[in-house]
C-alpha cells in the first residue's frame, strides 16, 4: 500500500503549528510557534493578539516544516485542518492557509475536530485498539468518549460547567501563580501536603463532570483565610486541589470501565500532561487490567502532529471538505 503523507495545520488557540505525518503514525516533521510569553502578561490568551500572531507566524512555520521534512507540496497527499472548536479568529488564519494550499496544489482538504486531534495523538505512540474509552481532559473539554472503531465517537458524558483545565488555571490565578497555571499547580502539588478540606464534586451515577463547585470552594477558602489574616499555603492548597480534581476524574472513569467492560483506554488533551493524573490513570489501569495509552508530553499540548494523525484516519474514512468549509468556535465531536 502506498504511503500517505498528511500535512496538518493547527491554530485553534495560541500555537501556530504545521506538521507532516506518514500513515497516521510516524511524525516526519513538526514546527510550533508558541505565544505563551506574549500572553503571560495578560494572565491568559487574548484572542485578538493571538490572531495577529498567527498571521505573522503561519507562512514562516509552514516553510520551516517543509524544509525540515525535505519535502515539497507534491509529496503531500492531503491537507488536514483544525476547523473547530477554538478561538474563531485564530481558527480562521489556519483554515484560510489550508484552503489556499488545497486550491493551489489541488490537494484534498480534510476537516479535523480539535478533540479528534487530541485523541489521535495516541496513534503516534502505538496502534489504537478498539473498543476503547477516550478520557479527554483539556482547557475547554472534559469528556468520556467511547470508540468502537476509527472515527466513531460516542460521548458517554462531559462537564456540565467548567472543564478541568479551565478550573486549574482559575485556581492557579486565585493563589497567585502566573499563566499558564495548570502545570504550576501540578508541580506545586508534589511539594505540599493535603491539609485543606475540599469537596469532591458530582458524585452521582452519571458519566458527567462538574468543576465549578470545586473552583468556588477554592475561591471561598482563599477569601476566608485572607479575612482571618491567614496566609495561604500555596503548595498545600495545590496538593489538596489536585487530589480532589484527579479523584473526580478517576471516579467517573472507573465507573465507565466497569459498566462498559472496557479493556483499552487512552488519555487525551492538554491536561494529559498532568503528572498527577497520569499516575492515577496508570494505577487505575493496572488495578482494572486495562491497556492504557498516554501521549508523549510533546503531543499533549496543541500541535499539528495530532491534527495530521487524525487527518489520516479521516482521509481513509472518506471525509473531505470544499472551499465552503468554515471555522466554528463550538462544535460536537462526530
Amino acid at each position: 500500500m502506498k504511503d500517505v503523507y498528511i500535512l496538518g495545520i493547527e491554530s485553534s488557540c495560541d500555537e501556530t503549528s504545521v506538521s507532516i505525518v506518514k500513515n497516521g503514525t510516524e511524525e516526519i516533521a513538526t514546527v510550533i510557534a508558541s505565544q505563551i510569553d506574549i500572553h503571560k502578561d495578560f494572565g491568559g490568551v487574548v484572542p485578538e493578539i493571538a490572531s495577529r500572531q498567527h498571521v505573522k507566524n503561519v507562512t514562516m512555520v509552514l516553510e520551516e516544516c517543509m524544509e525540515k521534512a525535505n519535502m515539497t507540496m507534491e509529496d503531500i497527499d492531503a491537507i488536514a485542518i483544525t476547523y473547530g472548536p477554538g478561538l474563531i479568529g485564530s481558527l480562521l488564519i489556519g483554515l484560510e492557509t489550508a484552503k489556499t494550499l488545497s486550491f493551489v496544489h489541488n490537494k484534498p482538504l480534510i476537516p479535523v475536530h480539535h478533540i479528534a486531534g487530541h485523541i489521535y495523538a495516541n496513534s503516534l505512540v502505538k496502534e489504537m485498539k478498539f473498543p476503547l474509552l477516550a478520557v479527554v481532559v483539556s482547557g475547554g473539554h472534559t469528556e468520556l468518549i467511547e470508540m468502537k472503531k476509527h472515527y466513531d465517537f460516542n460521548k458517554l458524558g462531559g462537564t456540565l460547567d467548567d472543564a478541568i483545565g479551565e478550573c486549574y488555571d482559575k485556581v492557579a490565578r486565585v493563589i497567585g501563580l502566573e499563566y499558564p497555571g495548570g502545570p504550576k499547580i501540578d508541580k506545586l502539588a508534589k511539594e505540599g501536603k493535603d491539609t485543606y478540606k475540599l469537596p469532591v464534586p458530582l458524585q452521582d451515577d452519571s458519566y458527567n463532570f462538574s468543576f465549578s463547585g470545586l473552583k468556588s470552594a477554592v475561591i471561598n477558602l482563599a477569601h476566608n483565610e485572607e479575612q482571618r489574616g491567614n496566609k495561604i499555603r500555596k503548595a498545600d492548597l495545590a496538593t489538596s486541589f489536585q487530589k480532589v480534581a484527579v479523584e473526580s476524574i478517576i471516579i467517573k472513569v472507573r465507573k465507565a470501565i466497569i459498566d462498559k467492560n472496557i479493556k483499552n483506554m487512552i488519555l487525551a488533551g492538554g491536561v494529559a500532561a498532568n503528572k498527577g493524573l497520569r499516575e492515577a490513570m496508570t494505577n487505575l489501569a493496572k488495578e482494572l487490567n486495562v491497556d492504557l495509552t498516554i501521549p508523549d508530553m510533546k503531543y499533549c499540548t496543541d500541535n499539528a502532529t495530532m491534527i495530521a494523525a487524525a487527518g489520516y484516519y479521516a482521509y481513509l474514512d472518506g471525509r473531505r471538505a470544499d472551499m465552503n468549509l468554515n471555522s466554528v468556535s463550538q462544535c460536537e465531536l462526530k
